[in-house]
């Protein structure tokens, strides 16, 4: 394989029109070369990115022997199965968040993949943009502490919601799936421990019958607590907040820093009403891009790969959770699993 990976894109979704395909131009070890679907528009789209081949249907994008690996951005409900069709042809798989709906899916995908040595990461852009890791500095260097509290928010305000899939409940749509699960995600990945127990309650949309806001509370392995709401009817908020003994950290920008030129936000305040801002640029769907494309072509960071899969089992779990609560009202318990041996 030469230094740059061959990647081939499963449909014109807006996420890879906007976001994914650019990075992919500006990426220095990746390369599109084939984009597919049964859109009409599909020609142009590659046109317009200089897209060199062009396919009708997906599976005829995954017999071309010259892609190396393709992303996935399809409805969530069709995850698992071109995640283990790309599999069974040998391509490595960047896939769209939530990449499953379930644990046993999660679960039975990643092992899919890792029979066939195929690397598999889901698409959580969000943690490659370097303000996380300055977030992560901060509480490492005991300046705000210790940590006791998490509060996590995602919301935006769906327009057209007749004709978007976020509202159709059987392509896996709703607020804890589109965004409440990045909630969830940053909450394990910033303190760095489990989710252990959920108390969620939602509103249900009469109609589409999917979560259309939710508002929750955790605890989590290490003891630390946690707030997270998440909605599809409420002004766009993308922010998390770290309570410590000492101080806060807020982060405005979490989620979406595109927005913004790429620019994140570290806001660190003291206990003696001192804040600080810092300011940190990164384009984080073309560090995601770089640093799988790194992985592919390396093949030496087993490690990594194995870190990065065991969150996303992690977080499907939670997520699980969080439904059962809804539908119970009450606390309930993550379940516990690991990502199998290869």
């Amino acid at each position: 394989m030469n230094n740059c990976v061959r990647w081939g894109i499963l449909s014109t979704a807006r996420i890879a029109q906007e976001e994914l395909i650019p990075a992919f131009l500006e990426a220095d070890n990746a390369v599109v070369t084939a984009i597919a679907s049964s859109n009409k528009q599909v020609s142009s789209i590659a046109e317009k990115f200089g897209i060199q081949k062009v396919y009708s249907d997906y599976d005829s994008l995954l017999d071309d022997k010259e892609i190396d690996a393709v992303y996935i951005p399809l409805p969530n409900t069709l995850h698992r199965v071109w995640v283990e069709k790309a599999a069974e042809k040998g391509k490595h798989i960047l896939c769209e968040k939530p990449a499953a709906l379930t644990k046993k899916e999660a679960e039975g995908m990643i092992t899919f993949c890792n029979e066939r040595n195929v690397i598999f990461l889901e698409a959580f852009m969000y943690q490659f943009h370097p303000q996380h890791d300055r977030v992560k500095e901060i509480i490492a260097s005991g300046e705000i502490g210790k940590v006791k509290l998490i509060r996590a928010s995602f919301s935006f305000l769906l327009e057209g919601v007749e004709n978007d899939i976020r509202t159709q409940r059987s392509l896996g749509g709703g607020s804890l799936y589109d965004v409440g699960c990045y909630c969830l995600h940053s909450i394990a990945n910033i303190t760095g421990s489990k989710i252990e127990e959920v108390f969620v309650s939602a509103r249900v949309d009469p109609k589409y019958q999917v979560d259309m806001s939710v508002q929750g509370i955790a605890k989590l392995e290490n003891g630390i607590k946690a707030v997270f709401d998440a909605s599809l009817e409420q002004v766009r908020r993308q922010q998390y907040e770290i309570v410590g003994t000492k101080g806060t950290i807020a982060v405005p920008r979490a989620y979406a820093p595109q927005l913004f030129d790429d620019e994140g936000l570290v806001i660190v305040g003291t206990a003696k009403g001192e804040v600080r801002q810092e300011s940190i640029v990164g384009k984080q769907y073309k560090l995601q891009i770089e640093k799988i494309s790194e992985w592919i072509l390396s093949d030496e960071d087993q490690d990594a790969e194995k870190h990065y899969a065991q969150k996303t089992i992690n977080n499907i779990q939670a997520i699980e959770a969080c439904f059962k609560s809804i539908e119970k009202g009450e606390f309930v318990k993550v379940e516990s699993a690991k990502v199998t041996a290869e």
